[in-house]
């Protein structure tokens, strides 16, 4: 039975592994795809949210993933990341099968969202300001040292001046392509004239 075949005998309360040798495989196999340094935390919090991986599980097939070197720790700037050994790359490709499919889309999906929240944070500043008359979001969108938008929205209240933020902070790289396209596509107001008759 392939691991295409499984996929359709998990269920929602079912999705996440228990297997350590799954998860070992699911570690490497993420660790190849997703092909950039991942600190311990980064990597603890991919595997194990929205339950893909059980915590102790994750852990355990670490800490054995370490001990046969298969990864291992490396520091750059500072900080310590996971790396690949070669075996363990060619292991990924050749075992990945071995995890269903459904498990790897999940902490791939996982892991791009997290990073993609990493990078908004960086390019990204929303802050809420309570006014005379309400609330005051402004949002400021960088790359490096160059600001792209800082923009200023008004908010009755402080419960939409934080679901404006959010929003803003949840993509703000495809609002402020919206802002662009707006602004691009804007045109001169040009009233219809309606005469009145009877007057």
């Amino acid at each position: 039975m392939n691991s295409n075949s499984l996929d359709k005998y998990i269920t929602p309360n079912m999705m996440n592994l228990t297997d350590t040798y799954a998860v070992k495989i699911l570690i490497c196999y993420f660790l190849r795809q997703i092909n950039r340094p991942i600190t311990p935390l980064q990597l603890t919090e991919i595997a194990t949210d929205d339950g893909i991986v059980n915590y102790f599980v994750f852990t355990e097939a670490l800490n054995q993933l370490l001990e046969a070197k298969t990864i291992s720790l490396e520091e750059q700037d500072g900080e310590e990341y996971y790396v690949l050994s070669e075996m363990a790359k060619i292991g990924a490709d050749d075992f990945k099968r071995f995890v269903p499919k459904s498990f790897r889309d999940k902490i791939l999906s996982s892991g791009l969202r997290f990073f993609a929240r990493l990078k908004n944070q960086n390019d990204v500043k929303v802050n809420i300001s309570e006014r005379e008359r309400g609330f005051e979001v402004n949002a400021v969108c960088t790359d490096g040292g160059l600001t792209l938008m800082d923009l200023r929205l008004y908010a009755p209240d402080r419960e939409q001046a934080e679901l404006l933020a959010d929003k803003i902070a949840m993509n703000p790289a495809d609002f402020y392509g919206r802002v662009l396209d707006f602004a691009l596509d804007n045109e001169e107001y040009n009233p219809e004239p309606k005469e009145v008759n009877g007057l």
